[in-house]
């Protein structure tokens, strides 16, 4: 049995990076009587620029080694062949792939062929892109390795959205359709790295449960102002207890419509991308708008009006789209930017005034 499902929801915590002796000991002790199944910590942490902290590497899995005797197993990142041979070494229950490595289906196979036979719990991480098939590709060259003890880990995705309040945007649909893909595969879900910040953790860990995920990640330092690495996004070990004493889980009968609140879970996301989407263009129009005035031109200007129509129904056709509906609100759209056009207009001149 895959041991990642001996526990549902399965935590796994502990600090981003492992910095001291004293650090990772404060951390086990908290969590060895508590909720949580297994400790993690990074030992190499690959920095996205050169001079910042990069983890302590062999000397720190000294130090995680020392943490089973408070009985709970532990996991950390690994990045290439080297970095399996030396966590196989001193003991460790897990690792897990980063986004980074993910989206190389090389490195994928290299982890994968030193890890072969070790009968070792291996996670892997979404890609750092939102691309599903980079994602099912690692798990599958786990599988076809023969591990038997998988999980994936939902971590967000670094998209360019200045409107999105995460570190790394959720997107919701594609963990759960890779959970649709791969059934049988525990999903966890990487609180910390979704959120960037402590205030977003408690919400974004409920929104995880609500879509029956199988478990969380969840960075935890003593003293996480003065962490080394993505201060941001730690919280003390209580405060990790208490979150998860929060979190509200489904009753056993409410499993029979799982189906549906997936569903309608990835409809509110995709709504708050359409709100988004439309948020931006109205910031684009009123630029028009300042062009326009700047000019004299006027704000209504049929020809983009009937270019606007003309492509639009084109492309809503691909989608089955009625020309009907489909104009219907492309003219709720176009009215709604010249409104925001005259609006804007209106308070520029009255500033001037």
């Amino acid at each position: 049995m895959n041991f990642f499902r001996s526990h549902k929801p399965y935590i796994i915590a502990g600090p981003c990076s492992a910095e001291s002796e004293i650090q990772l000991e404060e951390v086990a002790r908290a969590f060895s009587k508590g909720p949580v199944n297994m400790i993690r910590a990074g030992i190499w942490k690959p920095r996205s620029k050169p001079g910042h902290f990069e983890g302590k590497g062999e000397e720190a899995l000294v130090w995680m080694r020392q943490l089973k005797t408070f009985g709970l197993p532990i996991c950390v990142e690994v990045a290439s062949a080297e970095q399996c041979g030396l966590a196989l070494h001193y003991g460790v229950d897990a690792i897990w792939l980063g986004a980074r490595t993910t989206v190389n289906p090389f490195l994928v196979q290299e982890i994968a062929d030193a890890l072969r036979g070790t009968g070792l719990g291996v996670m892997i991480k979404n890609p750092v892109s939102p691309d599903i098939e980079l994602w099912g590709g690692a798990v599958e060259r786990f599988q076809k390795a023969g591990f038997t003890h998988l999980a994936t880990i939902h971590r967000g995705f670094s998209v360019y959205d200045p409107s999105t309040p995460y570190r790394n945007k959720p997107i919701w649909s594609i963990p759960l359709e890779m959970k649709r893909r791969y059934p049988e595969l525990p999903m966890f879900c990487d609180i910390s790295h979704i959120s960037g910040k402590r205030t977003l953790l408690a919400q974004v860990a409920q929104r995880a449960m609500d879509l029956d995920f199988d478990g969380l990640m969840i960075e935890s330092h003593p003293h996480p102002d003065q962490a080394l690495s993505d201060a941001a996004q730690q919280i003390v070990p209580q405060q990790v207890l208490n979150l998860l004493e929060d979190l509200q889980f489904r009753k056993s009968e409410q499993f029979s419509t799982l189906e549906i609140e997936q569903i309608r879970q990835v409809i509110d996301t995709l709504d708050a991308e359409l709100i988004d989407i439309l948020g931006r263009r109205m910031e684009l129009v009123r630029k028009l708008a300042d062009i326009k005035l700047e000019f004299n031109l006027p704000v209504f200007q049929q020809e983009r009006f009937r270019e606007i129509i003309e492509t639009r129904l084109e492309w809503g056709e691909k989608y089955g789209f009625k020309h009907a509906d489909m104009l219907r609100l492309f003219e709720f759209i176009h009215d709604l930017s010249i409104r925001t056009q005259l609006q804007h207009q209106k308070l520029l001149q009255n500033k001037s005034l």
